[in-house]
């Protein structure tokens, strides 16, 4: 979703007045209802920074990737809220319904989530907050991905964005094939939000398969976007930018293959080479 804007810009030591598209930028704040006690409770879970659109994939994205379920039957429905707001007259809060709540911590929604999701990490303070979700390591016998696949995907990644080329100021996930086939993308202002919603609309539509698919992100590659690729046992993610020191300790410690600068002719390795297909 874009917007014109009337912009003025500097070229050639001269001014010039023309229409700008600009990415949409819009709270969401995201709601659980579920029984407690036997009693139904809704729950503000999160509000971040979105790019309206795919808002279902994006609640479904994050409720895995938080692990607050486990599988996608385990929720009943997903309503959008409220009234039409802003001056996009958009309904800017959603609630998902659960049906079990035995991966379901209160407590731990509180101090983690009731906070702007925007920032990244949000209160995720350490590599050991992630071991209360995730106990196994990753399979490092798959998948196996050629060299010349990975330096085709930030190519592949941005012929899919149909926002960036109006905007240039959003990210995109992609998850691509052995075969360099892109399966899905999707896009937001927030990395984290594109990559909640890929893998919410992946799983929901049952086109995730790890053994053969990888992910290809925009910019860089943090802590955060690390832990929901764990979340779904994706093994190799691989990003335009650089990745944190986080990051590759992470992906480090859970066997995951981590790629960052990923150019028509180039990347770096920064964990795990053995997923990848190299020339002799």
């Amino acid at each position: 979703m874009d917007i014109k804007y009337s912009i003025s810009k500097y070229k050639n030591s001269s001014i010039q007045e023309f229409k700008d598209s600009v990415s949409v930028e819009e709270p969401l704040e995201m709601r659980l209802k579920f029984k407690n006690n036997n009693n139904w409770e809704t729950q503000n879970i999160s509000i971040t920074m979105r790019t309206p659109g795919d808002d279902e994939d994006l609640i479904r994205g994050f409720l895995f990737n938080e692990r607050i379920i486990d599988n996608f039957n385990q929720i009943e429905s997903i309503e959008k809220k409220g009234d039409d707001v802003g001056d996009y007259n958009l309904k800017n809060v959603i609630e998902a319904t659960i049906n079990n709540t035995d991966n379901l911590d209160v407590g731990r929604l509180k101090r983690n989530f009731l906070t702007n999701s925007s920032c990244g990490v949000c209160g995720k303070t350490s590599l050991d907050s992630i071991e209360v979700m995730k106990k196994e390591k990753l399979d490092l016998s798959f998948p196996k991905i050629k060299e010349e696949i990975i330096m085709m995907s930030p190519n592949l990644l941005i012929n899919k964005q149909s926002e960036f080329a109006k905007t240039g100021g959003i990210h995109a996930s992609a998850l691509i094939d052995e075969n360099g086939e892109v399966i899905a993308t999707r896009e937001d202002v927030g990395r984290h939000n594109a990559l909640d919603k890929l893998i919410g609309y992946t799983f929901h539509k049952n086109i995730i398969n790890p053994k053969k698919q990888f992910i290809a992100c925009s910019g860089r590659l943090n802590f955060e976007l690390v832990q929901k690729g764990l979340m779904a046992n994706i093994g190799l993610m691989a990003g335009v930018g650089a990745p944190t020191s986080l990051a590759i300790d992470l992906a480090k410690r859970f066997d995951m293959t981590l790629l960052g600068f990923v150019k028509e002719e180039s990347f770096n390795i920064y964990s795990n080479i053995s997923r990848v297909i190299l020339k002799n």
